[in-house]
C-alpha cells in the first residue's frame, strides 16, 4: 500500500484490505487519539441521539474509478446487495418510520432492484435521497432513472469534484467531466435545481491533502461559475474532507503524506462538529446487511459495538439507540474544521 504499510510487513505482520487500512491508521503517531479528543469534548463515548437516516449501500459496482473513492468502487467490483437484504431494509424502514434513505454505492442505479428500492422506499413514506455520480445515468440501460427520480421527488446527491475539467478529470478520469456537465443539463431539464422542489445538491471533495475550504463561500462561486459557463443550476453544495481510507490512503502513503495528513486533521479537530457528526442520527447498512455506525466504518470493516445488533435482520431500535459508536483515528476527518459529513459540513 506505501511507506508505512511496508514498514509494517517488515516487522511480520499479514496484513491486507480492510486490516491493512485499521493497522495503518493506528501506526500513524498522532498529538491525541480519537477517543481521547472527543473525552476533552466531553463527547466520550460517542453515542447516537436518534436514527433519522438509514444509509444503505447497495454495492460495489460503479461505472467510474475515482482516486479518491473511500469504498474502492470500479467496473470490476462485483459485490450487490441481494434480494433478501433489500427487503429487510424496506422492512426496517417502515416498521421503524425512519425519515430518510440514502443510497449509495458504487454507482447505486447499476443494481438490478434500484428502481424498486426508490419507488417502495418513497411509498414507505420516507424521504428518498440518490447519491449519483452524474455519469451512470447517461449510460442506455439506466437513461430513465432521472424521470423515475423526479417522479418520486427524490433528492439527488451529485459528485462533482470541481467547475472544470481539469481538476475533475485529475480525480475521476478522462473525459468525466464533460460527461457530468451532460447529467446535470438532463437534471436540470427536469427541474432539478431550478426551483420546482426537486432538490439538487452536488458534493466536493479537495482535489488534494487539504481540507476543504468555507462551504457557504464555495457554494456561491460554484453556483456563479456552473451558470456562466453552462447555464446550470443545483441548490446546495456539500464540502466533504477526503477520509483516509482505500484509495486515497493508498494515495498518502505512496507519497509519504499520511501522518502530514492526519495530524492536520486532528491539529483541525473541533468539538462543534465533533457533536454533530453523522454518526448519531445515521446507520449505515452495508450491501450483504451488516450494520455499522457510518458508511467510512463499514469500508474499514468496523462493526457495531459488542452487544448491539449486527445485521440489519436482528435490528432492534431500542439496542440501536443505546450503543457506544465504534471511533478510530479515520474519524478525525468528520471532526477537522468546519466538520465534515455525507451532507456537508456540520459546523
Amino acid at each position: 500500500m506505501g511507506r508505512i504499510l511496508a514498514t509494517l510487513q517488515k516487522r511480520g505482520a499479514e496484513l491486507s484490505g480492510a486490516d491493512a487500512q485499521r493497522a495503518l491508521l493506528a501506526s500513524v503517531p498522532l498529538p491525541r487519539s480519537f477517543e481521547a479528543a472527543l473525552g476533552s469534548s466531553g463527547l466520550f463515548p460517542l453515542r447516537p441521539t436518534t436514527l433519522d437516516i438509514l444509509q444503505v449501500n447497495v454495492g460495489r459496482r460503479c461505472n467510474q474509478t475515482c482516486k479518491h473513492c473511500h469504498v474502492d468502487a470500479g467496473p470490476d467490483r462485483s459485490e450487490v446487495m441481494p434480494r433478501d437484504v433489500m427487503e429487510a431494509v424496506l422492512a426496517f424502514l417502515t416498521r421503524h418510520r425512519v425519515g430518510r434513505l440514502d443510497i449509495t454505492g458504487g454507482a447505486p442505479e447499476l443494481h438490478p432492484d434500484f428502481r424498486e428500492l426508490v419507488v417502495r422506499g418513497a411509498a414507505a413514506g420516507a424521504h428518498v435521497m440518490h447519491r449519483c455520480n452524474l455519469t451512470a445515468i447517461l449510460l442506455p440501460n439506466y437513461a430513465d432513472i432521472p424521470a423515475l427520480l423526479a417522479a418520486h421527488r427524490v433528492e439527488v446527491i451529485a459528485s462533482l469534484p470541481y467547475f472544470q475539467a481539469r481538476e475533475t478529470d485529475a480525480q475521476r478520469g478522462a473525459g468525466v467531466f464533460d460527461e457530468s456537465i451532460e447529467g446535470l443539463r438532463r437534471l436540470n431539464a427536469l427541474g432539478y435545481g431550478r426551483g420546482t422542489g426537486l432538490e439538487l445538491n452536488l458534493v466536493a471533495n479537495p482535489v488534494g491533502t487539504f481540507l476543504p475550504g468555507d462551504q457557504a463561500s464555495l457554494e456561491t462561486m460554484w453556483k456563479r461559475e456552473l451558470k456562466q459557463r453552462f447555464d446550470l443550476d443545483f441548490d446546495h453544495l456539500f464540502t466533504i474532507t477526503n477520509m483516509p481510507i482505500s484509495r486515497f490512503l493508498e494515495f498518502i502513503d505512496e507519497r509519504g503524506r499520511t501522518v502530514d495528513y492526519m495530524t492536520r486533521l486532528a491539529n483541525a479537530y473541533n468539538p462543534v462538529a465533533a457533536a454533530s457528526v453523522m454518526c448519531r442520527n445515521t446507520l449505515s447498512v452495508g450491501y450483504d446487511g451488516r450494520l455499522y455506525d457510518c458508511d467510512f466504518n463499514q469500508m474499514l470493516e468496523m462493526p457495531l459495538a459488542d452487544g448491539a445488533p449486527r445485521t440489519i435482520f436482528d435490528a432492534s431500535l431500542a439496542a440501536l439507540h443505546e450503543r457506544e459508536i465504534a471511533v478510530g483515528p479515520h474519524c478525525f476527518g468528520c471532526t477537522a474544521g468546519a466538520g465534515s459529513s455525507c451532507g456537508g459540513a456540520v459546523a
